[in-house]
């Protein structure tokens, strides 16, 4: 399942969920968007927040953008939608 995310790097604390327009899922994390980092940390936290493993969650495009496709196992659409109805 294709799922896009949208990256706020620099945040305070790492955190999955909430909605960005109407069905874009808010990642926050505190990596900077330097060199990649905040793209790897923001897979990485979706992986947790979905239960998965990290390689299950890929980058599809978008990896030098705020907004990101990545795909993530069919599983997972009943924690995606939590998650974007998640504040």
């Amino acid at each position: 399942m294709r799922v896009s995310i949208r990256v706020r790097p620099g945040a305070g604390r790492t955190r999955v969920g909430g909605r960005y327009g109407d069905d874009i899922l808010v990642v926050a994390v505190q990596q900077p968007a330097v060199d990649g980092r905040a793209t790897s940390a923001a897979l990485a936290a979706v992986a947790k927040a979905l239960r998965v493993r990290p390689r299950a969650v890929v980058l599809i495009s978008g990896a030098t953008s705020r907004t990101k496709l990545i795909e993530v196992p069919d599983g997972a659409a009943g924690a995606v939608a939590e998650l974007l109805n998640a504040s």
